[in-house]
Formats: C-alpha cells, structure tokens, sequence
C-alpha cells in the first residue's frame, strides 16, 4: 500500500506546484532547490535564523543570480508550509546591460552547427537548429511546427491558457517542405523520433552536445534555449523594437525580454558611454600652450 505524503512534504509541494500549471523543468528545479536546504539544517530547528545561514552557504559557493534562484525556490516552500515568518529577503544585484560573451552563441558559431549537422547528413537536427534560431521559439514549442502549419505559414500555440501566434518565413516554409517531402511526412510535427514521437528537449540536447565537439563550438554555449537568445539578440539589433519582440518570444513582460537583448560586447557599451565629456576642454589648453611656446 503506498503511504501517505505528510502535509507539508515535498512530494505535497511538488503536487502544488503542478495544479500552477508550472513548467515540469521548473518544478523538479524547485523540489531539488529545496532539498537541498533541508539537508543543510538537518535535525535543526526551522527557523529564520537558519535560513539566514542557508543563504551565508549559498553565497560561499553560488553566484549571486544562482542564490537568489533557490532563495526564491525556498521562500515559497516555506509560505506554503505555514513558515512564513522564516522566508529571507533576496540579494540586491545591480542590473547589468551586458552578459558574459562567452556563455554568449554568436551568429557565426550558429552557422557552423548548421554547416557541420549538413556535414554529417544530419538534416533533421540542422534543420531543427534554424527553426529554433529563425523563429526564436521554445524548444517545448517545437512540436506545434506541423506540416499542416506550413501551408497557413503560421503557427498557432496555446501554452498554459495563453494563446500566440509565430509567423512562419518564406525561406523556412520552403526548407521545411522539401524536408516533409524526403520524409514522406504528410501531416502532424515535423520533427518526430524514429517511433514517430516529437522530439523533446532531451533528444535535442545531446544531439546538439555531440555536434558542438565536431563544429568546434564551446560546448557551454550550445543548448536550445540558447538559439532563441540569439534570435531574439539579432531581431534586436535589425529592428531595434522591443515590444514587438516581446510579442514574437510571447513574454508578458518587455522586462523579461531586455534580459535577452543584452549585449556582450563591453567595448560596445563602453563606446555609448562616449558623450564628449572628456578630452575636448583638455586638448584646446594643450593646444593653447603649444601655440605660445612658439
């Protein structure tokens, strides 16, 4: 007979978190953010000096972002237990205006995977890879390109009570065609397993993993999620208008979006920061002196 889960156990919690309709990535992140702190107090009292400590361990061995992302995973654990006078405040970090170029997959990176996956005669993944890029979807979304969204050249996703539409390009339907055409697939997705199943994040994932090696692409820039940075990064910097890519990536929040508009070039950030507030004063005098020595 199966026992029981005791109110307030994470198998409880984690039963909460998936009646929220949140991501199943999402939720198994929070259960292990979770039990990680309850290894660390152990058999000691729940309180919030102890989760003052927590964050004291956190902070000696995770990067600030990373602390706050399982503070928040515990804060709510303890709301929902009851604890609510034990939840802790996040750090404050400044905001930057640029992420760190090498966790960053440039264009040129992106055209090599491409490159290497057509290499090998891997046409199902390279064409993955410009779906994903050219469209800046999830990889979850991956699923809603069927070969009957190609003919309307748009693709319908309904996600969690939320409805949006991505518009298919010219160039992709026509990629996309002749592939169903070689495949002899005739309706539902586009990108199926051998058993006919859609692909998920895990068949992408390694597939990507073992092509970055042979491309010569670091292989910490090479996960799906990361395509649709770039996509939005390039729409970015050609249209230079971040409502509408709020739109295209389906955020809520044009905030959410800014985070993947980034720039990595620090030379770049530093060259907007070039207001003529520095040299011009200074080069009239020295200019000025050199005249009277003469």
């Amino acid at each position: 007979m199966r026992k029981k889960c005791r109110k307030g156990s994470l198998e409880d919690y984690r039963a909460y978190l998936k009646s929220r309709d949140m991501k199943p990535n999402t939720v198994e992140k929070y259960i292990r953010d979770i039990r990680k702190f309850l290894v660390f107090i152990q058999n000691d009292k729940l309180d919030h000096d102890a989760v003052v400590r927590y964050r004291e361990y956190l902070l000696s061995r995770y990067k600030d972002t990373s602390t706050n992302s399982m503070l928040v995973a515990l804060n709510g654990y303890l709301k929902y237990i009851g604890k609510k006078e034990c939840r802790i405040s996040l750090l404050k970090i400044q905001r930057q205006f640029f992420v760190d170029e090498s966790r960053e997959l440039t264009r040129e990176e992106y055209n090599r995977l491409v490159k290497q996956a057509d290499k090998e005669g891997n046409q199902r993944l390279s064409y993955i890879i410009q779906t994903i890029g050219s469209l800046g979807i999830r990889v979850s979304e991956l699923s809603y390109i069927t070969v009957e969204s190609l003919s309307q050249k748009a693709v319908c996703i309904n996600s969690k009570g939320k409805i949006r539409y991505i518009l298919l390009t010219a160039s992709l339907v026509k990629l996309l065609k002749a592939y169903c055409t070689q495949e002899k697939r005739v309706s539902g997705s586009i990108f199926v397993t051998r058993t006919g199943r859609p692909v998920d994040r895990r068949n992408i994932w390694s597939s990507m993993k073992a092509l970055c090696r042979r491309a010569g692409v670091d292989e910490s820039k090479v996960f799906p999620h990361n395509l649709r940075h770039l996509f939005a990064r390039c729409f970015y910097e050609k249209e230079k208008d971040i409502v509408r890519l709020a739109d295209y990536l389906g955020h809520s929040s044009v905030e959410t979006t800014r985070r993947y508009t980034m720039t990595s070039q620090i030379e770049e950030c530093r060259k907007t920061l070039e207001m003529g507030m520095v040299g011009e004063h200074c080069g009239h005098k020295h200019k000025n002196k050199r005249k009277k020595a003469l």
